[in-house]
């Protein structure tokens, strides 16, 4: 069995498996990766690339928001909203290849990945 199958077995074995929470958090991190390989392949004019991985991140947030339960609790038309707007910039960012727009998305979904992994953290971490 090659590496790759092991690999491509692991990943779906620890999808499978995950909590909800975790694979929030799982979602979250590639979507911070996409956008930081991203913003390292504009800067280095592979247009090709960064158009790989912006519209991998403009996927993962329409999971996101497909996922969301917006009237579970206050805050979702808001987490809402800003996946909408998130989703716009990174079309907007791919379409232009701009660099800065990237950036701002960054700057906002790392503190939501460190948010909801933290919130992941805490109700692994209490009894049921």
């Amino acid at each position: 069995m090659s590496a790759a199958t092991l690999r491509n077995r692991y990943l779906g074995d620890a999808v499978s498996t995950a909590s909800p929470q975790r694979l929030l958090v799982m979602l979250y991190d590639r979507l911070a990766l996409d956008l930081e390989r991203a913003e390292s392949a504009l800067t280095t004019g592979d247009r090709e690339q960064a158009n790989n991985l912006l519209q991998h991140a403009q996927d993962i947030v329409l999971e996101l928001q497909s996922s969301l339960q917006v009237e579970s609790w206050e805050g979702g038309p808001r987490l809402s909203a800003l996946y909408t707007w998130l989703h716009g910039e990174l079309v907007r960012a791919n379409v232009k290849g701009d660099l800065r727009r990237v950036g701002d998305c960054r700057k906002i979904v790392e503190p939501l990945r460190d948010a909801w992994r933290e919130a992941a953290a805490s109700l692994a971490s209490s009894p049921a």
